[in-house]
C-alpha cells in the first residue's frame, strides 16, 4: 500500500504567525489541509476535511462538535503514525486538553505531522510514500 506525503509545516507559523496575519482564517485553511492529508495518506482514514472545518466553525453552536473534531483529528494523526510504521505518539486527549485551554492544538499536530515526513526523507507534498501498516 502507499499514499501520498503531506507539506511539512513551520509549526509555530501554524499556530501563531499565519492566523494572526490572515485574522484566523489560515487556522481554518491548515485544519481542513491537514483532515485532506490524513485521508490522502491512508485512504483507510475516513474523513471529510469539510466537515471537520465545518464542526471547528458552525459547531461552536452545539459546543460539543469542535471539541470532537479535535480529538479525532489527533486520533487520525495517530493512525497515520502507525501507517508510517512509526510509534503512536500523538495522543488526541494532548490535543484536546490543549484546544480548551490554551488552543495550542494545532502546534502540537503539526509537530507530529511533520514527525512522520521527516520519516520519509522530508519527501515532496503529494510524493507517493509506501505504508507500513
Amino acid at each position: 500500500m502507499s499514499g501520498r506525503a503531506g507539506k511539512t509545516r513551520n509549526i509555530f507559523l501554524v499556530w501563531l504567525i499565519w492566523p494572526l496575519i490572515t485574522l484566523g482564517i489560515y487556522h481554518l485553511v491548515w485544519y481542513y489541509k491537514v483532515n485532506r492529508e490524513a485521508r490522502e495518506f491512508d485512504s483507510r482514514i475516513e474523513v471529510n476535511p469539510a466537515m471537520a472545518v465545518l464542526a471547528v466553525t458552525v459547531g461552536w453552536l452545539i459546543i460539543v462538535p469542535p471539541f470532537v473534531s479535535v480529538y479525532n483529528t489527533g486520533a487520525r494523526v495517530a493512525r497515520m503514525q502507525q501507517s508510517a510504521g512509526m510509534e503512536r505518539s500523538c495522543n488526541p486527549w494532548i490535543g484536546l486538553v490543549l484546544a480548551i485551554v490554551v488552543v495550542l492544538f494545532p502546534l502540537y499536530y503539526q509537530h507530529e505531522l511533520n514527525q512522520i515526513w521527516a520519516r520519509y526523507r522530508n519527501v515532496e507534498e503529494g510524493e507517493q510514500v509506501p505504508l507500513a501498516a
